[in-house]
């Protein structure tokens, strides 16, 4: 084979390998351009179960609340859940559950989480003595945000 037809080969070969890789590159433009511009924080894996997704992903305002944004992050990372999964009609029976024991302090509000709104609050949740402003302007905020959301909806909750 001449020198010539060689390099013609070659040539052919890098070009093919760029050609995929635009595609490539095109396809994850399409894909970051239809997620609304934004890469969710949670891209599903079709491999793991549905235990892992979530709904929706809503970013927690701590310079708004730091006191409820702190407890949030340290219940996380004690090892409670990251998400809410949406149950209403429990948060009465779950707020029970997890303050049964704790004693209320003057001028402290104790503060839950998981949140008693959430099927994963109530027994073992954890508590922790906040003011009542933050404590109260969080949970006023995060009813808003979920306002729209049916029972079941699962949220995950991150605090920046």
């Amino acid at each position: 084979m001449s020198k010539r037809r060689t390099r013609r080969k070659r040539k052919g070969k890098q070009g093919f390998k760029k050609q995929v890789l635009t595609l490539l590159a095109m396809l994850l433009v399409a894909l970051y351009a239809w997620a609304g511009g934004e890469w969710p924080e949670e891209i599903p894996n079709p491999f793991v179960g549905t235990n892992k997704s979530v709904d929706h992903t809503i970013t927690f305002p701590s310079e708004r609340y730091p006191e409820t944004a702190n407890h949030i992050k340290a219940a996380i990372k004690a090892g409670h859940s990251d998400v809410c999964t949406i149950d209403r009609n429990g948060a009465e029976g779950n707020r029970d559950l997890s303050l049964k024991g704790v004693p209320v302090k003057k001028g402290k509000d104790r503060d839950e989480w998981p949140m008693a709104m959430c099927a994963e609050g109530g027994t073992g949740a954890d508590i922790q003595y906040i003011t009542p402003k933050d404590n109260r302007g969080a949970g006023s905020w995060v009813g808003n945000q979920l306002s729209t959301y049916p029972d079941g909806t699962r949220v995950k909750f991150v605090v920046k």
